[in-house]
């Protein structure tokens, strides 16, 4: 089965055709600047594009940056205020004239580790961690996540998590890698005090840089670069719209 899938970030919204089975893009990813101000209309416009570009008919999922419920944005920490209460997945299915499934964007780029990348077979309680503009997080435990955990707004020494530790930080403090890593090493020592995992998978754009910085973490959990890189988020989203109530840890077991 293929799947159309879409990664919306801060200064880029890609997709690919996606062979689910295998978790492998179908063909060339392709990459369209997010517009600004990025709000819903210009956004799904981009979305519609993507679509166009690859004459797609069929399912879509979109990894998008906010907590996402029911297909709706709740949140909008890194992106437009304007998307709060926004059925997002109703107004990329109008746009699009195909069925659209919306979820977190750190829990579709932790959905394809899990099944395609560092975190497959793992089975106890798993982090994937991104890195970028703020700080994603997506919890599993036993291979089914747990979605819209939002920890990188954890607060540490009085400011929110991503505000000291993540890659957007790193660059406009001009932060030397042990410098930044420390930062990173308190906020997984949060982690590792509240949750007791077994894993933390680190990704975003900063990972194709994970040697200067993973070796310098000093934590008890053993943590890991993601495998997927910057196809995660896609190969995630394009499974959610596959089988999304199968992957959820709030929803398994259910009729």
């Amino acid at each position: 089965m293929e799947v159309l899938g879409v990664d919306i970030g801060g200064s880029g919204i890609k997709g690919a055709p996606v062979d689910v089975a295998t978790g492998t893009l179908v063909k060339p990813r392709h990459r369209i600047r997010t517009p600004k101000p990025a709000t819903p209309g210009m956004v799904a416009d981009v979305v519609a594009e993507l679509t166009a570009h690859f004459s797609w008919r069929g399912p879509i999922g979109c990894a998008f940056p906010a907590v996402v419920k029911g297909g709706r944005a709740l949140t909008a920490a890194n992106v437009d205020k304007a998307w709060i209460g926004c059925d997002v997945a109703a107004l990329f299915s109008k746009r699009t004239s195909m069925p659209v499934t919306v979820l977190n964007d750190a829990d579709a780029a932790g959905v394809a580790e899990m099944r395609f990348g560092a975190g497959h077979n793992e089975t106890g309680v798993v982090f994937m961690l991104t890195l970028g503009t703020g700080i994603g997080s997506a919890l599993f435990y036993r291979g089914q996540l747990l979605p819209n955990t939002e920890l990188g707004h954890l607060e540490i020494r009085k400011k929110e998590a991503e505000r000291r530790a993540s890659d957007r930080v790193r660059k406009k403090k001009d932060l030397d890698w042990p410098a930044w890593a420390a930062r990173v090493t308190e906020f997984l020592n949060r982690l590792e005090a509240l949750f007791w995992p077994d894993l933390f998978i680190i990704g975003g754009g900063v990972i194709k840089k994970h040697e200067k910085f993973i070796p310098l973490l000093d934590t008890r959990t053993r943590v890991v670069p993601a495998r997927l890189l910057n196809d995660a988020g896609i190969v995630g989203a394009a499974l959610a719209a596959a089988d999304w109530d199968s992957l959820r840890l709030d929803t398994k077991g259910r009729q």
